[in-house]
């Protein structure tokens, strides 16, 4: 059974989310302040946090931050604000989702359950690939999902890792932002395109010598993105 950490200042929100999570079949805690779920959620397994963005305490995007730092398991970020900045800042940060409030709670489950099934086929139900790739100075090892650049691990997210990884096995093909977003989040009714250039920027970071002049992700301008071999 699936562990999920709620942070949720708003009782009767925090307890809405847990009813329906509970409801279809995982098991799920609640913290209300920032400092609290911190140092939980850093001490104990979870399969997922979902994080409020206003907090007292440690805000949102602080634990976000922090459990990234630990675990690649997904989080998905709430908020009032609808600002796309806020968006911006929490993907960046390693978020895999974003959800605004109010949204309706088979919503929240959906994206929830779509999370953990992506996450759980990564890790664990992936055929293993034995074969280990590299251009140039770029190294990708498909049986541990670890990259290497110039010889220096690279620690991507599992998103940021599912999308080189589909890039990197359609090589030199165009792909727009609809196209990934699609191909790569498997979601055509619920989040936001938003992610993608998001998620783009956060891996040049990591496989690219000079993020501003990528040699292998380029940017097609009106229409998309391509890895170049």
């Amino acid at each position: 059974m699936s562990r999920i950490l709620i942070v949720e200042d708003e009782e009767a929100i925090a307890e809405l989310e847990r009813d329906y999570l509970e409801l279809s079949g995982f098991e799920v805690y609640i913290e209300r302040d920032g400092n609290k779920a911190l140092q939980r959620g850093l001490s104990e397994p979870f399969d997922m946090y979902i994080l409020d963005i206003m907090l007292p305490g440690v805000d949102g995007f602080e634990l976000c931050k922090q459990f990234r730092n630990k675990t690649n398991t997904p989080i998905l970020l709430v908020s009032a604000r609808k600002e796309d900045i806020d968006k911006i800042r929490g993907l960046g940060l390693g978020a895999d989702d974003y959800i605004t409030k109010p949204f309706s709670p088979s919503e929240l489950v959906a994206r929830v359950k779509a999370h953990l099934a992506r996450y759980d086929r990564l890790i664990g139900s992936m055929p293993s690939k034995k074969d280990i790739f590299t251009i140039r100075n770029l190294t990708i090892d498909n049986a541990s999902h670890k990259v290497w650049l110039n010889g220096s691990e690279r620690n991507l997210t599992i998103k940021e890792y599912e999308l080189l990884d589909f890039l990197v096995n359609h090589p030199n093909q165009v792909f727009s932002k609809e196209e990934l977003f699609r191909e790569v989040w498997d979601e055509t009714s619920v989040g936001d395109i938003q992610t993608v250039p998001v998620h783009i920027k956060k891996v040049r970071e990591k496989i690219e010598v000079d993020a501003s002049r990528p040699q292998f992700i380029e940017t097609v301008w009106g229409v998309g993105y391509r890895f170049r071999l």
